[in-house]
């Protein structure tokens, strides 16, 4: 296979080469992967220099599937100098779909921005993402033909990954994080404010005007990491602007990032809010050990504003941090009607204690950062955590299956994971986007 395309149809034709696999991974044990087949919906085309990243997944009334993507790293920065940045092939996203619930995958179109989902709001379906401002695209077809760009922010440093969507009243909800400088000089989750964003969803979504936003404020702003004693965080010393080397590998100092968001219906909860006004945002926690994520809440006022704070216990006491298996990785949260439930799909830990100098070559980063085991679990109260399942593993630490998207399809959970095979250069730099399908998931409820 060459290592670089030249054309769209280049990329075609990989894609049509790919999404007729389906690659086993043996496992031993008693707790078996639900759905270690997969279907490849994206490769890339370099692997050790453009990555796959961002799996985002939505399904259309129709049945249809719509998968987003990204590539990154250094070959698409030196595609898009031979290209032209304008030029598809030097465009970041991607854009497929599917019509048999992902057995095989149509390439839609390109777009030049990263940390995108998909999301239906009316009759439209939109892609929504950043490339530094907030960027949009919309179609009006099912996903065949997409507008330009539009963009509804001037500036910003914005963040994300492709999680999920909140539907209330005939409003969309979505988080994106916006990076709001406290003087952090290494990877600035601290310095990341999530912003809720709302939107009527029958109006034009491409248009600023359609979406209101709520107040920012970042990590740093909210919780003081002097006053955090008794429970282990930050698990790592590091300097609360540089940062750390921890055994050789970096570590940033601590803070919050890949935002869901949800509400709680259930009026017996103690987060409960009668007037429907609250909404609660679970986040990757990133302090160097694993099983806790992140939480702040947001609260609709009277004139229509936003506003973003801690939620409280009955003592009184903020909480910052909760429960949540796989909580120090990018996770994703999506509500069941039919069984009342929130579903979690997340990275599965096995081995944070492990000293860091110690881990094998082939473990990328901190002991917390384990990628390669992706794991179910559903909750009645997004507190505590009933384990589902073992989703699907990758073959060694090196090969990713993690930063995955979920969707309900009928019966089924169709999922679509940020991946590696034998070529990847490492698990947070996979090579391939995975689709795969936990048939009959609610059966797995007890």
């Amino acid at each position: 296979m060459k290592r670089t395309f030249r054309s769209v149809s280049a990329f075609l034709v990989i894609a049509a080469a790919c999404v007729a696999m389906t690659t086993p991974v043996q496992a031993q044990g008693p707790v078996r992967p639900l759905a270690n087949d997969f279907v490849v919906v994206c490769r890339s085309p370099s692997p050790q220099d453009i990555y796959c990243y961002t799996p985002g997944l939505e399904r259309l009334e129709s049945g249809r599937l719509v998968a987003t993507m990204d590539f990154g790293g250094k070959g698409m920065a030196k595609r898009a100098k031979e290209l032209g940045a304008d030029h598809p092939d030097a465009q970041r996203g991607r854009i497929f779909t599917s019509d048999d619930h992902g057995k095989t995958w149509t390439y839609r179109a390109s777009f030049p921005f990263c940390h995108a989902r998909p999301f239906v709001a009316g009759k439209s379906l939109y892609v929504l993402g950043h490339s530094g401002r907030l960027r949009v695209v919309r179609s009006d077809d099912g996903g065949e033909t997409w507008s330009k760009p539009a963009d509804l922010t001037k500036d910003g440093r914005w963040h994300q990954s492709a999680c999920n969507v909140w539907y209330k009243g005939g409003y969309v909800y979505l988080v994106m994080e916006n990076t709001l400088d406290r003087g952090i000089r290494h990877w600035p989750v601290g310095e990341l404010a999530p912003v809720l964003m709302r939107a009527n969803v029958n109006d034009d979504l491409t248009k600023p005007e359609s979406w209101t936003f709520a107040d920012q404020k970042p990590f740093v702003d909210l919780v003081k990491s002097e006053e955090l004693d008794y429970f282990g965080v930050p698990f790592f010393k590091v300097d609360p602007k540089k940062g750390a080397s921890i055994g050789g590998r970096g570590c940033a100092p601590i803070g919050w990032l890949e935002s869901n968001v949800v509400q709680f219906t259930d009026p017996d909860h103690y987060w409960y809010d009668s007037k429907g006004k609250t909404f609660h945002i679970f986040m990757r926690a990133h302090t160097g050990g694993t099983g806790l994520a992140c939480l702040c809440k947001v609260k609709e006022n009277e004139d229509g504003t936003m506003s973003t704070m801690l939620e409280t216990v009955p003592s009184g006491r903020k909480v910052a941090f909760v429960p949540m298996p796989g909580g120090q990785m990018r996770f994703h949260i999506l509500y069941d009607e039919e069984t009342k439930l929130y579903w979690l799909l997340s990275s599965q830990a096995t081995d944070s204690m492990t000293r860091a100098e110690r881990l094998p070559k082939n473990r990328y980063n901190l002991p917390n950062n384990e990628r390669h085991r992706l794991q179910l679990h559903f909750s009645k109260n997004c507190v505590d955590w009933c384990f589902a399942g073992l989703v699907a593993v990758g073959e060694n630490a090196g090969q990713g299956r993690h930063y995955a998207g979920m969707v309900f399809d009928g019966d089924d959970l169709q999922i679509l994971s940020r991946s590696g095979d034998k070529d990847a250069k490492d698990s947070h730099n996979g090579n391939i986007i995975t689709f795969h399908t936990v048939k009959n998931f609610r059966d797995l409820v007890y």
